[in-house]
């Protein structure tokens, strides 16, 4: 069934856009029609962030509210979430062609998880502290919303990376603007519907379907105080200089190369990590900006963690994504299709092995598939290895010693993710503490929402999640004391 949406999301109101540009949905997978939607006009972006300002102004509005009765509605929001979680799941895989069962475990979960969690949290940091100078005078320091986010999403983890954003916003008590990716907005406008339930007021949360040209003017906004983008590096190095000429915050997480360090420990059985690695490097058909995609492999070892790797691989189901047994499904789109084909190809022109996969499955001659991926022979220098392919293609690649393997994981110019195994606990936190990134996981990754998350180099400014996500939408302001 087709979901043809033709209103938007605007000061608590569904209306009509100012543009008539139609943007259709198809599944990556069988490539027929799932919906669409009207993409909002130049016109939209100065309603939605006016209705935005308005509810932020108000001096009954929403940032002024109580932080518990704030917490009410996030609570009730929650709530709704879950009650809409199996749509929510269901057109985000026909979206994407995110395996369901994968969905289900993010798109169905984590965003009520984050509004529950900074619900609580809202409920328990303080929000102003008052300090004694060395002076005898005192200061109050509050922390304050920052006032009106533009939040910018990508498709590939559509909702769970959108929560990252707004839950954390309107627990600070600013207002949004949210712009979904062009290629999963269903989900989006499904979201202004639970919150519209949740009784989340007017103005709070608006969204605005569209292109970059949409992007790009939402993030020029005059009105607009904050922005909180995920996507490319190249997108996120546009969306930082114009904020960088307007001073104004931006949170930015952006790309990855992230290495999976396998250490050359007594006792190290890559079988019992099975499943753990998978989801750090594959999960979501290796569609994931944190993915560990550079195998780190002893030089000893390296025959048998390849062996490993392609045993993997070729285990895994791949198919129709709203099957719950698919663990690969199709990539998003035919042109990131052709673009992991050309890498695939780089790394066999760069002289690279390719022990399994590297092509179209043959049983699925419909949709975006590429077969998961692994490269032996090649060095950090290759592009297979230093580029973001954003698909299932894993290289592995041999170290020398553990100095070596770690000047290799830090030879990159992103650092977002990574991972260590080994057996050894403390001999793999001391590795991982030696690691460049703003992340890393031992014998697994799994981002922790009351951690914070984000990436240093080029994968980005700021960090999402925990106490510190609450943070990067206040302001800290000082109130100086007479004696």
């Amino acid at each position: 069934m087709s979901i043809d949406i033709d209103t938007i999301y605007i000061g608590g109101h569904w209306v009509a856009p100012s543009s008539a540009t139609k943007i259709a949905i198809h599944s990556p997978a069988t490539g027929e029609r799932v919906g669409s939607v009207i993409a909002a006009a130049e016109r939209d972006i100065d309603r939605a962030v006016a209705a935005a300002r308005a509810a932020f102004d108000d001096p009954s509005g929403w940032s002024n509210w109580e932080p518990a009765d704030r917490a009410a509605v996030l609570n009730e929001f929650a709530r709704q979430y879950q009650l809409a979680a199996q749509d929510m799941v269901r057109t985000v895989c026909q979206q994407n062609g995110m395996p369901i069962s994968q969905a289900a475990l993010l798109e169905g979960a984590v965003p009520g998880m984050l509004l529950t969690y900074y619900a609580g949290l809202i409920e328990e940091l303080p929000a102003s502290e008052t300090r004694q100078t060395p002076m005898g005078t005192r200061t109050l320091v509050s922390h304050v919303p920052v006032g009106v986010v533009a939040a910018i999403t990508p498709w590939n983890v559509p909702q769970t990376q959108a929560a990252f954003k707004y839950v954390p916003a309107l627990a600070a008590g600013c207002t949004v603007v949210l712009k979904p990716s062009p290629e999963t907005p269903l989900d989006a406008l499904l979201l202004a519907e639970i919150a519209e339930k949740a009784g989340l007021p007017a103005g709070v949360l608006n969204v605005l379907p569209g292109g970059a040209d949409i992007g790009r003017a939402l993030v020029a906004s005059a009105g607009v105080d904050k922005v909180s983008f995920t996507g490319s590096t190249s997108a996120g190095r546009e969306v930082a200089s114009t904020c960088g000429r307007l001073l104004r915050p931006a949170t930015l997480e952006l790309g990855g190369k992230s290495a999976a360090v396998i250490l050359d420990d007594p006792g190290l059985d890559l079988n019992e990590f099975a499943d753990r690695l998978f989801a750090a490097t594959l999960f979501n058909t290796g569609q994931m900006c944190f993915a560990s995609t550079r195998i780190l492999a002893p030089r000893r070892r390296y025959d048998e963690v390849v062996e490993f790797c392609t045993a993997m691989a070729r285990s895994l189901a791949i198919g129709d994504p709203l099957d719950p047994n698919t663990q690969i499904g199709p990539l998003v789109s035919s042109a990131q299709q052709q673009k992991v084909e050309r890498y695939i190809q780089q790394g066999l022109a760069d002289g690279g092995t390719v022990t399994t996969g590297g092509r179209r499955p043959p049983h699925l001659p419909q949709g975006h598939f590429i077969e998961p991926t692994i490269f032996a022979g090649l060095d950090n220098s290759s592009a297979v290895a230093r580029e973001e392919i954003f698909g299932p293609v894993l290289t592995v690649i041999a170290y020398d010693d553990e100095d070596d393997a770690i000047r290799i994981a830090n030879d990159s110019e992103y650092g977002l993710g990574g991972t260590v195994w080994s057996p050894d606990h403390d001999h793999a936190v001391a590795v991982a503490t030696r690691i460049h990134s703003g992340t890393v996981g031992i014998n697994h990754y799994l981002p922790d929402i009351t951690a914070p998350y984000g990436g240093i180099k080029n994968s980005g400014i700021g960090r999402e999640l925990g106490p510190e996500g609450l943070r990067e939408f206040q302001h800290t302001k000082s109130i100086f004391l007479a004696p």
